[in-house]
C-alpha cells in the first residue's frame, strides 16, 4: 500500500550530447551524467561538496552487439516521486521512498544501439540502472561483461569480504585500498574469483573517507541476471563491477527489453544513517503478492546447535547405509543412536516452546537422505516427503497444533537445486497437507547443475522462482547459502530471512570476533534481514565434553542485544533448552522481545565498534533497546528522548555485570528496574564482546 504520493514528471527537449546534472531534494547530492570522447557514458557523484565516485564509466558487452561507446545522448527526462508505503513487516511500519530521477536516453553506433541509464538520487545517496529496449537489430543478448565502474577520491578505510562465487561465509577485512591484497591474501585460495589474479571483494561493503564520509556499495532488485562481485584497482582507488559467470563465461542470458538490477551507494557523514537508510528496498518493485495475512513474523527454537557441539550427535539416521548401499527402506536399517530429530526428542522443544511462547519449531535432520547428502556425483540426495523411521511426522503435526507451536520445515538440498525443482511441488504440497507454513532451505556444496555458482543467473533465477512458487502455497522462506539479498523481500514478504554471511554456527567453528556483528548490520544487513541464530546462552564448548574446544566470542547480555541489532522477522533461539532453563531470567527478554517494528531508532553506531539502537513493537507502546561493543568494553550513554513527553515508562535492563568479559565470565549479567520518562539518560556497561538488552514498558 502507498500514501501520500507526490510526482511530477519533467520532459526535456534535449536533443543533442549535452551533459545531463540531478541533485537531490535536499540538495546534498549531485550527480552528473555525460558521455566522453568515445561516446562512452561517465557519471559521478558528490555529497556535500565533496566528492564520492569522480568520473566513471558506465556500459555493457554482449556478444550481438556493444553497449559501452559510440553513443550520444539523445534526450533526458526527470522526475521527482515523494511517497510512502507499508511493508508486510521490517524495522518500519512506513517507509519513505523520496527522490529525483533521470532518465538519459543513448543512441548511437553501427548497429545503431539504444539504452536508458536511469538513475535516482535520494537523500539516502543513490541508484542506477542500465535499461535495453527491444533492439532493431537483436531481441536478445548474451551479456559477456558489465563495465561499470566506481572511482574513488582516496584511500579509504573498508569493510569487505572476498569476492567468492559460491560463498558469503567469510570474516570482514578491515583494510584500505592500498592493504587490501595483504588482507585478502589468506583467503585468496579460496575464492574462485580470484582465480584471473585480480583482486575481488563482495557487495554488500562499506567504505570510510579520511573525513569522515561513509559509503555502502551494493546492489537492488537482483533478477534475471548474475550478482556483481568488485574487481579492485587497489594504485587507482577503482572498482568495476565483475558478475558470476557461468561455465561458458557467460554473465547473462536475457531478453528485450530487460533492466538490469540497480547499482547502490548509501552515503552519508553519519554511521547511523547507513544503518538506518531503506533505499535498497525502496529501488525494489511493491509487494506481488496481494493476500499477504498469512505471513507472521515468528521466534523459533530447534533441534539444530545440538548437531554442532561435539556431542556427536548427527543429521544421519543410521551409520549402516554405506554398508548397504541397495537398502532404500530405511526402516530395514538400524538407527545409530545419535539422531536427535526424533519424536520423542522435538517433543521437548515442542513443550519448550509452548511453556514460553516460542511460535515454532524448526527439525533438521527429519527426512531421508543425510547419510550421503553430500555427494556431488549424485543426482539426488534427499526426499522432501520422506521423514526417518524415528520421526513420527502425523504424530508430531498433532502434537504441535495441540500445543498452539508451528513446525517449520527444513529442505537442505546439497546444492542439487535442479533435483530440488523437481521434487518443489510435491515438497510444497506435503508442507501444507501436514500443517507447515514456513521453511528452511539450504544449498551446502558444489552446485548441480554442474559449473553453476551460487551467484551466477541460473542460481538467481532458481531463488526467486522458489520464493515464487512458495508464495502460490503460503509458505514462507527463510533461505541459507542463497544469492544474498538485494532487498528482493519488499516484492516477496514471504521471503522472511537469509543466511549469505558468517553466521552464528561459526560460534563452534572457530567463533565469530565480536566486531563480526558491529559490521553485519553496516553491510550484510543492509539487503535484507539475516538468519543470524542469535540467542546462544552457554558459550563454552567444553560444557559439552568430547574433547571439543573453542568459545564463542560473545557474552550472555550481548546474545540478547542482537535480537536488536541484528533485526529479522525471523528469529531463532539457537541454544538447547536446558541451556535456557539455567538461565530462566535472561531468556524472559527473548519470550518478549517482538521480531516486527513501528519504528526504529539508531542512537549511536561506528562500524565493527559500536551499535546502539532502539525499536517500537509494532502491536503496543512498548520499545525495545539493544547496544553491543567488539572487544573494548565501554559505557553506553544512551538519551531517551524518543518516548513519547510526558509519559512514563519502566526500563528492565539486561547487561553485562562488572567483572563480564567474554572469555574469562561470558555468562555475568545483571537484570535492573530503572523507572524512565523522554528526558531520562540510561548508562548501559557493555563488557568486552558484550552487550546490553532494555525493554521499555509504558505504566499508568
Amino acid at each position: 500500500m502507498r500514501i501520500g504520493i507526490l510526482s511530477s514528471v519533467l520532459l526535456a527537449a534535449a536533443t543533442t550530447a549535452a551533459a545531463a546534472d540531478l541533485t537531490s531534494p535536499s540538495g546534498a547530492f549531485a550527480l552528473t551524467v555525460d558521455v566522453d570522447g568515445a561516446g562512452t557514458p561517465v557519471y559521478s557523484l558528490t555529497y556535500k561538496g565533496k566528492p564520492v565516485v569522480t568520473g566513471s564509466h558506465l556500459g555493457l558487452t554482449a556478444d550481438e552487439m556493444d553497449f559501452g561507446k559510440g553513443f550520444r545522448i539523445e534526450g533526458t527526462e526527470t522526475r521527482s516521486v515523494d511517497e510512502t508505503w507499508q511493508p508486510v513487516w521490517g524495522e518500519y511500519a512506513n517507509i519513505r521512498d523520496h527522490y529525483n530521477e533521470l532518465a538519459v536516453n543513448l543512441k548511437g553506433g553501427t548497429p545503431e544501439r539504444v539504452m536508458t541509464l536511469r538513475f535516482r538520487l535520494s537523500d539516502d545517496g543513490l541508484g542506477f540502472r542500465y535499461e535495453l529496449p527491444r533492439q532493431d537489430n537483436a531481441n536478445y543478448l548474451t551479456v559477456r561483461d558489465e563495465a561499470t565502474e566506481f572511482n574513488f577520491s582516496g584511500d579509504h578505510t573498508m569493510w569487505c569480504i572476498p569476492g567468492d562465487y559460491d560463498t558469503d561465509e567469510y570474516l570482514f577485512s578491515e583494510t584500505t585500498f592500498s592493504d587490501l591484497e595483504k588482507a585478502l591474501g589468506s583467503y585468496r585460495r579460496h575464492s574462485e574469483a580470484q582465480r584471473t589474479g585480480g583482486t575481488t571483494i563482495q557487495t554488500p561493503m562499506l567504505m570510510k573517507t579520511a573525513d569522515g564520509m561513509y559509503i555502502n556499495l551494493h546492489e537492488a532488485a537482483l533478477v534475471g541476471y548474475a550478482a556483481m562481485l568488485l574487481d579492485v584497482d587497489t594504485k587507482k582507488h577503482s572498482m568495476r563491477s565483475h558478475l558470476v559467470p557461468d561455465c561458458h563465461g557467460v554473465k547473462a542470458y536475457i531478453q528485450l527489453p530487460f533492466n538490469t538490477p540497480w547499482r547502490t551507494m548509501i552515503v552519508s557523514d553519519d554511521a547511523r544513517d547507513i544503518l538506518a537508510s531503506q533505499m535498497v528496498l525502496n529501488l525494489n518493485e511493491p509487494c506481488k503478492i496481494e493476500d499477504t495475512s498469512w505471513i507472521k513474523p515468528m521466534k523459533f527454537v530447534g533441534v539444530w546447535w545440538e548437531m554442532f557441539t561435539g556431542t556427536q550427535k548427527t543429521w544421519a539416521y543410521s551409520d549402516d547405509y554405506r554398508a548397504k548401499p541397495g537398502v532404500t527402506d530405511y526402516s530395514k536399517l538400524p538407527s545409530n543412536g545419535r539422531h536427535p530429530a526424533n519424536t520423542e526428542n522435538v517433543k521437548k522443544y515442542i513443550d519448550f516452546a509452548a511453556a514460553h511462547g516460542i511460535d515454532g519449531v524448526l527439525v533438521e535432520g527429519w527426512n531421508e537422505g543425510w547419510e550421503d547428502w553430500c555427494s556431488y556425483r549424485k543426482n539426488r540426495q534427499f526426499l522432501f516427503d520422506k521423514p526417518y523411521p524415528d520421526f513420527d511426522l502425523e504424530h508430531l503435526r498433532d502434537y504441535a497444533k495441540s500445543k498452539g507451536v508451528k513446525m517449520i520445515m527444513h529442505h537442505e538440498t546439497a546444492a542439487n537445486a535442479v533435483d530440488y525443482e523437481r521434487q518443489l511441488e510435491r515438497a510444497f504440497t506435503f508442507m501444507k497437507e501436514n500443517n507447515y507454513d514456513a521453511v528452511k532451505t539450504g544449498y551446502v556444496g558444489a552446485i548441480i547443475p554442474r559449473s553453476e555458482h551460487h551467484t551466477s543467473q541460473w542460481m538467481v533465477d532458481h531463488a526467486n522462482y522458489v520464493i515464487d512458487r512458495a508464495a502460490d502455497y503460503k509458505i514462507m522462506i527463510d533461505s541459507h547459502e542463497a544469492p544474498r539479498p538485494t532487498g528482493l523481500c519488499r516484492t516477496y514478504p514471504n521471503w522472511l530471512a537469509q543466511e549469505s554471511a558468517r553466521g552464528g554456527e561459526f560460534e563452534s567453528m572457530g567463533g565469530n570476533p565480536p566486531s563480526h556483528t558491529c559490521i553485519l548490520p553496516f553491510t550484510r544487513l543492509k539487503g535484507g534481514p539475516m538468519d543470524y541464530t542469535p540467542g546462544l546462552f552457554e558459550t563454552r564448548l567444553s560444557t559439552y565434553g568430547e574433547g571439543k574446544t573453542g568459545q564463542a566470542m560473545t557474552t550472555l547480555a550481548r546474545q540478547l542485544a542482537l535480537y536488536l541489532t541484528m533485526p529479522s522477522p525471523m528469529q531463532m533461539a539457537c541454544d538447547l533448552p536446558e541451556n535456557y532453563e539455567r538461565f530462566a531470567d535472561a531468556f524472559k527478554f527473548i519470550e518478549d522481545v517482538p521480531v516486527d517494528w513501528k519504528d526504529s531508532r539508531y542512537l549511536e553506531a561506528e562500524p565493527a565498534r559500536y551499535i546502539t539502537v532502539a525499536r517500537q513493537d509494532k502491536h503496543s507502546d512498548d520499545w525495545y533497546l539493544g547496544a553491543i561493543t567488539d572487544e573494548t568494553p565501554r559505557m553506553a550513554t544512551v538519551s531517551l528522548d524518543f518516548l513519547p513527553k510526558g509519559e512514563k515508562f519502566v526500563a528492565t535492563v539486561y547487561e553485562d555485570a562488572p567483572g563480564a568479559d567474554w572469555k574469562e565470565n561470558p555468562q555475568a549479567y545483571r537484570i535492573r528496574e530503572v523507572k524512565v520518562n523522554s528526558k531520562s539518560k540510561l548508562k548501559l556497561n557493555l563488557a568486552s564482546g558484550g552487550g546490553a538488552a532494555v525493554k521499555i514498558k509504558k505504566v499508568n
